[in-house]
């Protein structure tokens, strides 16, 4: 099985993450990566990674990281389209949490949703992360997974 690891993106890199495109069905569920990582170049709390399965990038995460509020949150992540459906998400996410849990006083990681994006609802319980009956500033659904 391919191993899957998180990467900083590098200019030798950048333009494949850029062209990088989930299915048209979820254009409106994920922000392009182009705006994510530009947002990133002025928010301090942002950290975001290439997700690579071998040596392939296959996808993208951002967390937004406060460790002095120790409040850690799943900002944006998607899989290419072509790479969906071979299991790269779920092993993704558990990188991702496994990072998050060596964060200074880690207890919860937090991510968001829109309604009608059951399917992520749906990957995101999967993983054990529950709905906290909260809304974001966005009207998306809050979910938490306790570490």
């Amino acid at each position: 099985m391919t191993d899957i690891s998180l990467r900083q993106i590098t200019k030798d890199s950048l333009i494949k993450f850029l062209r990088m495109k989930v299915r048209p069905d979820q254009d409106a569920f994920v922000a392009p990566n182009g705006s994510s990582i530009a947002q990133a170049a002025y928010n301090d709390d942002a950290w975001y990674r290439g997700i690579y399965a071998g040596e392939e990038p296959v996808g993208f995460v951002m967390l937004s990281i406060m460790e002095d509020k120790a409040e850690y949150y799943i900002w944006r992540f998607m899989i290419a389209a072509d790479q969906q459906r071979k299991g790269y998400g779920k092993k993704a996410m558990a990188k991702i949490i496994e990072y998050v849990r060596i964060l200074p006083k880690a207890k919860e990681l937090f991510l968001s949703h829109l309604e009608t994006n059951t399917e992520a609802g749906a990957f995101y319980l999967s993983l054990g992360f529950t709905y906290t009956g909260e809304k974001d500033e966005d009207g998306e659904l809050m979910m938490v997974l306790k570490l």
